[in-house]
């Protein structure tokens, strides 16, 4: 027998996100609403040089902008 997202050809990752939302939209709103501040995720990271803690910056940030020196990088 296979799981039905496996089934469904998903990650269980994938369907671990999925059923939660599921399960959030279901809620009355103010418990939704603590659900949702929970469900959010904010991701940072750190540089270390020489035993020391470089700018904590945020992932998504910090990604935008090297996609954005990417492509206004000269093409080799």
């Amino acid at each position: 027998m296979t799981f039905a997202w496996k089934a469904a050809g998903i990650t269980y990752n994938r369907y671990l996100a999925v059923a939660s939302r599921v399960v959030r939209r279901s809620l009355k709103d103010e418990k939704r609403l603590q659900a949702d501040r929970r469900g959010e995720q904010d991701l940072r990271f750190a540089k270390w040089q020489n035993g020391k803690q470089g700018e904590v910056k945020n992932v998504g940030e910090a990604n935008a902008a090297a996609m954005v020196q990417a492509a206004n990088a000269p093409a080799s």
